[in-house]
């Protein structure tokens, strides 16, 4: 089989420009960037840019950099930013320059000030609801601000009024001085930079204004050498600008921007704000609940960095969006832990069964493959006695036709064990089945080489006095297929994507450590949550079903 990670690079546009910069001698080396802003944790989406940033550096044996947007300190924090390195670190990648936009603050002021004194920026006075409606319409060009021609001098005293702290948040701000009839609203004097007496995580009290992501980010870029500036096709529109700042603010380098489509799953939403919302509603267990789409939460849900990179590489870059069906990375979860993950038997729901003929106290190992699929992970030895727990689902007292499990006078095979028969039912007081009376036929044990009779049915089963209790947590899509309705994202919340149960685990499992995951008999596969896996609890989050009927696109 071809691992998940042997897979060749994929040609698509923005590597093929690549390739030709380098050919014709525009770049000498391929330097890109993953440029977050640490206001949140990452989701799936973002995976996906860091997959296409870091491996097209990495494949021509340029630069990827890490940046930190920090142009916000309102709403950012040292967390997110921790986070942010975690989950570039878990994907595999290492980056060659770790950077923050606020360690270029005094360089951007530098340069905000070289454009008042060129006459291409100003200090406005207007309020940000006079200023939308001075922006005009998609049919109506702006209004020019009447503070817009204020002499060169009195714009350079205001703008370091500004940074000495003498006005309040709101009072100014500083405009570039482009085009207020422009078709492009990007270009209708965008504002440069704010004030905020707010406390940034990297730069403490030091600034009291703070330039805007437009005008901050073109600048990382030129300072750091980018040469492929990498970015979702909402900020086409943006481009024009970011090309003007880094011209105006007369940058050596001058980096260029590509877009690409962003990624959308189904069942999910891809914002940082609705995301931040679920957490703040309490509507989720923090940003790595199991069921958010950000990376902490499928990495604590138990998906790998691997099959994570594979989904990248599969849904390939283009410059239309489009939905991807979130069955796609499950097919890549299942890829990558069906030859790693060891089999096992776990129940779910549990129903006593008690082999009347079975000898008291006695317990007997048995052998079981840990993976019939990858013969080197090897056997294991699990208990079998008079007394077991199998599926309650795996029993029925009046089944329909063509129904090959468990039921009154039937027999099944034991996985891994032997044949028993249903003799009788035990109820309680209210009619409710509450254990089984079974007999086994010791001749039948499995890999004895018994062939007297066959039965249709095998049920898998935990032994139930050395049982080990576990809490396991199964998943639906957080997000209903439905459209969203006239009110909030979170009328499609569903009330079902979380369901706890209680069961048992073979005893060899008592030792499991966090994020070790398995395949349960006809279960899925399940991970070891890490964050509530602790005194002597044990909690198992599925990651994924067994079976799907999503099959990759033929290409």
């Amino acid at each position: 089989m071809i691992s998940l990670e042997n897979k060749v690079a994929s040609s698509n546009f923005i590597r093929n420009i690549v390739i030709d910069d380098l050919q014709e001698g525009k770049v000498k080396e391929v330097i890109t960037r993953f440029p977050p802003e640490p206001n949140g944790y990452l989701h799936i989406g973002h995976a996906k840019a860091i997959c296409l940033n870091f491996e097209l550096a990495h494949e021509f044996s340029g630069k990827a950099h890490l940046r930190f947007d920090d142009t916000n300190p309102l709403k950012e924090d040292t967390e997110y930013v921790n986070a942010i390195k975690e989950d570039v670190s878990w994907l595999g990648f290492k980056w060659d320059g770790l950077f923050f936009a606020s360690d270029y603050f005094e360089e951007m002021y530098n340069r905000a000030v070289l454009l008042i004194k060129k006459g291409k920026a100003y200090v406005d006075d207007l309020s940000a609801e006079d200023m939308r409606k001075y922006r005009g319409t998609l049919t109506e060009p702006g209004v020019e601000s009447p503070f817009r021609n204020r002499s060169v001098e009195e714009n350079l005293d205001l703008f370091a009024r500004m940074r000495n702290g003498e006005f309040k948040d709101g009072e100014k701000v500083l405009r570039a001085k482009i085009d207020m009839a422009s078709p492009n609203f990007n270009m209708r004097d965008p504002v440069l930079y704010r004030i905020s007496h707010a406390t940034h995580h990297n730069t403490g009290d030091k600034w009291c204004i703070y330039p805007m992501y437009d005008f901050a980010h073109p600048l990382e870029d030129a300072i750091e050498g980018v040469t492929h500036s990498l970015c979702s096709l909402e900020f086409e529109d943006h481009r024009p600008l970011y090309d003007w700042v880094v011209a105006e603010c007369e940058m050596e380098h001058v980096p260029h921007q590509y877009e690409f489509a962003r990624l959308n799953l189904t069942n999910t939403v891809m914002s940082k704000r609705k995301l931040k919302l679920l957490v703040d509603e309490k509507i989720v267990d923090g940003w790595d609940d199991p069921r958010m789409p950000t990376i902490a939460g499928f990495r604590r849900r138990g998906y790998t960095p691997e099959s994570i990179r594979a989904f990248a590489r599969e849904i390939g870059v283009a410059r239309s969006n489009s939905t991807v069906d979130e069955k796609m990375l499950e097919h890549f979860i299942r890829e990558d832990l069906k030859l790693k993950a060891p089999r096992t038997m776990a129940i779910l729901n549990p129903l006593k069964v008690v082999i009347t003929n079975y000898p008291e106290g006695q317990v007997e190992m048995l052998d079981a493959e840990n993976n019939p699929e990858n013969e080197e992970m090897g056997n294991r030895q699990i208990p079998f006695s008079r007394e077991i727990y199998i599926e309650r689902d795996d029993f029925m007292e009046n089944p329909p036709s063509k129904y090959f499990r468990l039921f009154p006078g039937n027999e099944v095979r034991l996985k891994h064990a032997y044949f028993i028969k249903c003799n009788d039912v035990i109820k309680d007081a209210d009619g409710n089945v509450i254990e089984l009376h079974c007999t086994y036929d010791p001749e039948t044990k499995s890999g004895s080489g018994f062939t007297g009779r066959k039965v249709k049915g095998t049920i898998h089963w935990v032994e139930a006095t050395q049982a080990v209790p576990a809490e396991f947590r199964l998943y639906e899509p957080l997000i209903l297929e439905e459209e969203e309705s006239e009110g909030t994202f979170l009328d499609n919340i569903n009330p079902n994507s979380l369901e706890v149960v209680n069961g048992f685990v073979e005893p060899n499992m008592k030792d499991t450590q966090p994020q070790d995951k398995y395949q349960f008999f006809r279960h899925g596969y399940f991970n070891v949550d890490p964050k509530d896996t602790k005194g002597g609890k044990l909690v198992f989050n599925r990651i994924v079903s067994l079976k799907s009927s999503f099959e990759l696109p033929k290409k």
